[in-house]
């Protein structure tokens, strides 16, 4: 099997895995409720975020109590990526710049699902290639693992038979937390930075 067949394979063992950790949440996954029908919301009974330890580029370590406080929209992914991470990330920025004056608010965090590569530099230098305002966080292999399981994402490494550099395979949510640490809405992959703004927008005049 060539490495797409492989690529093929494990996505659909990642959406398997996605859907199997968020069963429960039909709703989410079709963007059936808020935001026009592009921004699902939490469904009751469901806890998805909590407590993470972790470092930012600067060397610095931060907690999810370091961002108490403030709108966290969060995206786990890694630099290496090739085709979702920076479309996504492009879009995080074009939704930061729609909202104006309300985007001091938001803290948008870039969490790495591969701390092997993603040194604090790498991130540095990555995620200013989007926006100033975007904070890229690491760790070790195990605290990266806790944040992970906390916001219920999927990531594996997948190493192509050629001998070739690994990718990592991932979901890709962006996860909108409110001041209180807590949950508000997902974002799907694709959205555009509109529907980013117009949602985090609509949660923020709710709260």
């Amino acid at each position: 099997m060539g490495r797409s067949g492989v690529l093929r394979l494990v996505r659909w063992g990642a959406a398997v895995m996605v859907v199997l950790m968020l069963g429960a949440w039909g709703a989410v996954w079709l963007g059936l409720t808020g935001g026009g029908g592009s921004v699902a919301g939490l469904p009751g009974g469901i806890q998805v975020g909590g407590p993470f330890q972790l470092t930012d580029t600067a060397g610095h370590a931060v907690t999810d109590a370091s961002y108490r406080g403030k709108w966290m929209l969060v995206y786990f992914g890694y630099t290496y990526c090739p085709d979702v991470c920076p479309t996504e990330l492009q879009a995080v920025a074009a939704g930061l710049d729609k909202l104006g004056p309300l985007a001091a608010r938001v803290a948008p965090l870039f969490i790495t699902v591969d701390p092997e590569r993603d040194t604090q530099a790498t991130l540095a230098e990555y995620v200013k290639l989007f926006d100033d305002r975007l904070v890229g966080l690491t760790g070790s292999p195990d605290q990266i693992a806790a944040a992970a399981k906390a916001y219920r994402v999927y990531y594996a490494k997948v190493t192509p038979k050629n001998g070739g550099a690994y990718l990592m395979d991932h979901s890709s949510f962006l996860y909108l937390m409110g001041p209180d640490g807590q949950l508000r809405a997902l974002f799907k992959p694709g959205m555009d930075g509109t529907q980013i703004a117009d949602g985090i927008r609509e949660r923020m005049n709710a709260s």
